[in-house]
């Protein structure tokens, strides 16, 4: 089956630090042109904590709306105190027209408290919102909440699962849940860039990581060719070449993502509300140098970079 990259949109602003949503449509014509398969609308890459709720729907309802059918679109619902205020921003991020709504795995139940609490408020949240297809997201924020398989299985068991997005980064972590989705109208995405050639052997629907901010192309070409017999070679390069950087872009994300973009010639601002600092000299001298081997990366994998248009002028 066609591995897919999904990829966890970043927010561009403008100067005044709100949405700029010309850009929005700017970046989601560059992610389609570089062949994702789906996006992560108001996920932590879209600084969701950093934007107000009206904005978090706007935003969702924006990329559905220029999206337009032409790929799935899942955003994050699981704000709000109470189960029962989750269960009506569920509901409210599903009107704007998402294929899934993603529950963030630490929203149910505080960090020492156990998977039994944990799995009580997910099935109350199941039981106020109807029939809607979710997802699972174990967000590092406000705490990484790795879900067990046991705890997986139990909730596949409801049919209310369709998304997955995995942060476990180990890879025995990520064998044991594909074993228990296996079968399973679940899509199993990773977000560890470093796991993405072992995932989606072993079964995973694809990969949902920040790299996809960077070069979304090269993640695509992995996806496409994780499996082909007579790359194998070139797949293992790109996957040590992808783990050795992945460090890196990680560092003042997602500011880190928005300059790699503008070396690119795509013209997002860094702005970003969720980092409030500039990036250092060093900084953008270590993304310069990343550019610099994507480059590489493209000419030996034979792959076509994807130029960005010119914005429109209203």
């Amino acid at each position: 089956m066609q591995k897919k990259f999904v990829p966890v949109m970043i927010t561009p602003f403008n100067l005044k630090a709100q949405i700029d949503h010309d850009m929005v449509e700017h970046l989601v014509d560059f992610y389609l042109d570089a062949g994702v398969k789906g996006f992560f609308a108001n996920c932590l890459s879209s600084e969701m904590y950093s934007i107000s709720e009206d904005e978090r729907l706007e935003l969702t309802r924006h990329v559905v709306r220029y999206v337009n059918g032409r790929v799935p679109v899942v955003a994050t619902g699981s704000f709000g105190l109470t189960i029962k205020d989750k269960a009506l921003f569920t509901q409210k991020i599903y009107d704007t027209g998402v294929d899934s709504v993603i529950m963030i795995t630490g929203h149910f139940a505080n960090i020492d408290e156990p998977d039994a609490v944990l799995l009580q408020r997910f099935e109350e949240l199941f039981s106020l919102t109807g029939d809607i297809p979710l997802g699972l997201y174990e967000c590092p924020a406000p705490y990484k909440r790795v879900i067990t398989p046991e705890i997986l299985q139990t909730l596949l068991a409801t049919n209310r699962l369709i998304y997955h997005k995995d942060t476990s980064c180990k890879v025995e972590n990520v064998r044991a849940k594909l074993a228990v989705t296996a079968g399973s109208r679940l899509e199993f995405y990773d977000a560890h860039t470093p796991n993405a050639v072992a995932s989606m052997q072993m079964g995973a629907a694809g990969m949902s990581s920040i790299s996809g901010n960077f070069y979304p192309e090269i993640l695509v070409w992995l996806c496409n060719h994780v499996n082909d017999e007579s790359r194998q070679e070139d797949v293992h390069w790109i996957q040590s070449e992808l783990q050795r950087v992945d460090p890196l872009i990680h560092v003042a994300y997602p500011l880190s993502a928005k300059y790699f973009l503008q070396l690119r010639g795509i013209p997002v601002r860094t702005i970003s509300r969720a980092h409030a600092l500039e990036l250092t000299p060093e900084q953008k001298e270590t993304l310069q140098q990343i550019y610099r081997d994507f480059k590489g990366w493209c000419e030996r994998l034979q792959i076509r970079e994807v130029v960005s248009a010119p914005l429109p002028s209203h």
